[in-house]
């Protein structure tokens, strides 16, 4: 797989997660 690809999913995944989860450090 291309590491761009993977990298760009860990990306978007990190950024669902804080949309989904408000909570601010």
């Amino acid at each position: 797989m291309n590491v761009l690809f993977l990298l760009s999913i860990a990306v978007f995944g990190y950024l669902v997660y804080v949309l989904i989860k408000p909570e601010k450090f």
